[in-house]
Parts: C-alpha cells; structure tokens; sequence
C-alpha cells in the first residue's frame, strides 16, 4: 500500500472507528439497563476488532517509512543533497511481509512483491557452491559479494566468474579483476542467438571506459567461447529447481527465513547432484569457473 493511501486510509478508519466506538457504548449502556451492568459488552464488536487491527498495521506501516525516509535524508544530507524527510506518497510497504520488495518479473511489464535468489555455480558439474537471497531488485551489487562467498565456502576465488548484464558495474570489474578474477560481464542486454561482431584488432586503446574494455573482450573468440558455458551451467540450474522441482515460491516470511530456505533448496540441489554421480564419483575435477544468477 502507498504512503499517500494509507494517510487516507488511517484518515477513514478513524472516523469509522470513533462511529463503531460511540455505537459500541450506546448498545453497552442499554444492555447494562437490560441485563446488569458487566454482563455484555466484554468482547470488542468483530466488525471493530477489525478496524482496529487494520488502523493499528497502517501506523505502523507509515512509522516505518517515515523512519526510512529520515534515515535517508541524513544521508543525503551528508552528501550534500537535499530530501525532505518524508515520504513521497507513493511510497509502499507490504503488510504481510515487510522484508520482501516490489520487483519486475521478467520482461519487465508485471511487478510483483518478492525476494531476489542469487546462486553461484561450478561450470564442470553444476553444484552450486554460493547462494544468497536479497531484497534488493537490482543485480548490479551482488556479484563481489557472491564471489566472496564462494571463496569463503570453497577456500579460494574462482579464476573466472561470468554474470548476465544485470551484474554489470565497473566497481563490480574492477574489484574481481583486484582480487584475481576474471569478469565476464557484459554491460548490454544480449540475446544468446544474436552472434556479437568480432573484437577489433590491436591494441586495446588506453582510454577505453569499463564497459568498451569488457564489450571488446566478450568479442573474442575465448570471451564468446567462456561466456556461452552460461547456457548449460548456471541457467540450467534454475530450470531444474524451478521446473522440475516445481519450487517457484517462498513458503515462509521474512528476509532470515526465506535465506534459510533458499539454502535448503541449494543444499536439496546439491544432494541430487551427489546422487546422480553414485559411485562412479565426480569425474574429472571442478573447474575454476563459476557463473552467476
């Protein structure tokens, strides 16, 4: 629900409840005249109890977006930018879930309140060796810290780590090219049919901005070749969790659960990986590739 709405909303409820409440006690007053006074009237009428429990979710709705829209004015502030400490009307947060976010689902034309899962994936057997659940719609922060946790769960970085355009900053490329990683992400939003054109010869020009230095790369005959691995490594997985598992939803609430879930999905995953492997074991050894989604 937004700001703006539940500004008039606690606005009707009130006067609602102040009418529910007057006729509350002029039907306590004449049961007492009737029955005895303490005999009725100890239980709140359905109809207020619900009001009341409604008006009681909008306050504290709109507490928490005033606290939002304060905590981010400090920080404009401190930058040196102006915010006006309140929140815009069309400001929203989810009764049910306060953790979850509004997000795009793909394509871009339907939203939809919800989480944002990330894995990451070996490119030799598909285990899943990183995952995470954000409320964050946007991907553009997450590869570092998804990098970080392979090397946290793995003991070491990955020599190459491939992401879709969603991942793409020149922060991101930067700091996994500082910590021995090779980047493959590319800055535009592009079809796996639809061929790139060659990479031009010579020397790469010194003044190349990020994303010109990573569109040259993916034009090479290695980028293009250690990029499309995306195919039958990490999106495969998806399908599999989400297709053939049929887990297309949370269960539960609140961003601490729903991570706790997605690592049992992860973990569930992994198992069936393990077990399509039997006895013959894992085969060649895994890959120092990894992509993410």
């Amino acid at each position: 629900m937004s700001y703006g709405r539940m500004k008039r909303e606690e606005e009707r409820l009130e006067v609602e409840v102040r009418e529910l409440l007057r006729r509350a006690q002029e039907v306590d007053e004449e049961e007492d005249c009737r029955y005895g006074r303490g005999k009725r009237g100890d239980e709140l009428p359905q109809e207020l109890a619900f009001r009341e429990s409604r008006l009681r979710k909008i306050r504290e709705a709109k507490a928490a977006l005033e606290a939002e829209a304060k905590r981010e004015a400090e920080t404009a502030r401190a930058a040196g930018k102006e915010h006006p400490g309140v929140p815009q009307d069309k400001a929203q947060r989810n009764f049910t879930d306060p953790d979850s976010w509004v997000m795009p689902v793909p394509g871009g034309k339907e939203f939809v309140q919800a989480y944002n899962a990330q894995v990451a994936v070996d490119s030799a057997h598909q285990v899943i060796v990183a995952c995470e659940v954000t409320n964050q719609p946007s991907d553009k922060g997450q590869a570092v810290p998804l990098v970080k946790a392979i090397r946290d769960n793995t003991g070491e970085f990955p020599s190459e780590a491939s992401a879709d355009a969603g991942y793409f900053s020149g922060k991101a490329v930067g700091t996994l090219s500082a910590l021995g990683v090779e980047p493959l992400i590319p800055p535009d939003k592009t079809r796996h049919s639809v061929p790139l054109p060659p990479a031009p010869r010579g020397r790469i020009p010194k003044g190349l901005s990020p994303a010109d230095r990573m569109r040259r790369k993916l034009r090479t005959k290695r980028g293009r070749a250690s990029y499309a691995l995306r195919k039958r490594v990490v999106e495969p997985v998806f399908g599999q969790i989400k297709q053939a598992r049929g887990f297309r939803q949370f269960l539960l609430r609140g961003l601490e659960k729903v991570r706790a879930e997605w690592l049992l999905i992860c973990l569930t995953h992994n198992l069936l990986k393990l077990f399509g492997a039997g006895k013959a074991g894992w085969g060649a050894p895994m890959k120092e590739v990894m992509a993410i989604a």
